[in-house]
């Protein structure tokens, strides 16, 4: 007899994804009904009816049929077998509607959930130019490119780069790349590409030689020092902090990435802490560790 255990390990990837929506919608919205299911999937009631009935066989004891919402709800001691339920991975699902994108039901939401994000500008390169950076990362070669610094060297003149990472800071997308002129890794900011060529030729830099990328600091952080005494336990149970584990927001981080997280959480970087604390509400702890490795992040 099959056990149950490897019955969960054997679930194949697409049915493991309707799946893991159904724990999320049942235990998020309280509720997961047939046409959930096959609306944010495009399947048909039937097929859906056969996930749900899957899903009751691999994992009994977590979703209970009620007849006056005519679907599944969550028992007390749900325990999910197929979804991250952690906020942290779930809101960023709901956000993105990622069931149905490009799906026949368009914007809809399949969670129930309404969402709105910051209009903010895009900030970002064409897709052709996009597609050479990408596939250069992919296959790790070499990136001819035309780039528009905002320095005081000509924005016209080509470059040759090694990429080996994209990152979005949340207000914009850039590449970590080695810099054949300068000899060093840097971040070029994805929208300043005015061309580029992936060249068949590999990159002979390695990413374990990117210091600043490679290493990890913790970021210590705490409220501000001119914050009123509910200011802060407030702001402290924003971040999930205080009590008995004190009053120290702690964020590992790669050292390259540094001075985009003081900017995006508003820290105030100065030495007496001089910033409007209403607009900059946390302050750098260990500023002497930190500084070396996002000097221009400081004031």
């Amino acid at each position: 007899m099959v056990s149950k255990e490897k019955m969960l390990l054997d679930v194949k990837w697409a049915t493991r994804q309707r799946l893991q929506y159904i724990e999320i919608m049942a235990f998020y919205a309280g509720v997961v009904t047939r046409s959930d299911v096959a609306k944010a999937f495009g399947i048909s009631d039937a097929a859906a009816t056969k996930d749900l009935k899957l899903y009751s066989d691999l994992v009994p004891s977590n979703l209970l049929y009620n007849h006056s919402v005519f679907g599944f709800v969550p028992n007390p001691g749900f325990n999910p077998a197929f979804a991250n339920l952690a906020p942290s991975a779930v809101l960023p699902i709901i956000a993105a509607n990622l069931a149905v994108s490009g799906g026949p039901y368009g914007a809809e939401s399949i969670y129930g959930l309404t969402t709105a994000a910051l209009p903010l500008p895009a900030r970002l390169p064409s897709q052709e130019v996009l597609a050479q950076i990408t596939r250069a990362i992919r296959g790790r070669k070499k990136l001819r490119v035309s780039y528009r610094s905002l320095s005081n060297r000509d924005s016209q003149e080509r470059r040759i780069l090694e990429p080996h990472a994209l990152v979005d800071t949340g207000i914009r997308w850039h590449i970590r790349a080695y810099n054949e002129e300068t000899y060093d890794f840097r971040d070029f900011v994805l929208s300043r590409f005015s061309q580029a060529e992936c060249l068949d030729q590999a990159a002979e830099s390695n990413v374990q030689y990117d210091d600043d990328w490679v290493e990890m600091v913790s970021l210590q952080l705490g409220p501000h020092a001119d914050l009123d005494a509910q200011k802060r336990e407030s702001l402290l149970l924003d971040y999930g902090v205080g009590g008995a584990n004190g009053e120290v927001i702690e964020i590992s981080i790669r050292r390259a990435l540094i001075g985009y997280a003081l900017q995006r959480l508003s820290v105030d970087t100065t030495k007496d802490h001089s910033l409007n604390p209403n607009a900059y509400q946390l302050m750098l702890l260990n500023r002497d560790e930190i500084e070396p490795f996002a000097a221009w992040a400081f004031r």
